[in-house]
């Protein structure tokens, strides 16, 4: 996280970064209860991956094009 902000700064990393984490946060409060944080960080973690990847694909190329103008 800090290379992504350090790298693109801490607007277009919100952006970026923003939807997926909420969507990712708001299903592992209501779906994830493994009973242990460890386990349960984890799943977070990688759920916010995937929600962040499929953004990518989906909105990728429409965020590039209006970052560069």
């Amino acid at each position: 996280m800090f290379s992504l902000v350090k790298d693109l700064g801490i607007q277009v990393a919100l952006r970026h970064e923003a939807i997926p984490f909420i969507v990712a946060f708001v299903i592992s409060e209501f779906f994830f209860k493994f009973k242990s944080f460890t386990i349960e960080c984890l799943a977070f973690m990688v759920t916010w991956f995937v929600l962040s990847w499929m953004f990518s694909l989906i909105f990728g190329r429409r965020g590039r094009r209006s970052e560069h103008v």
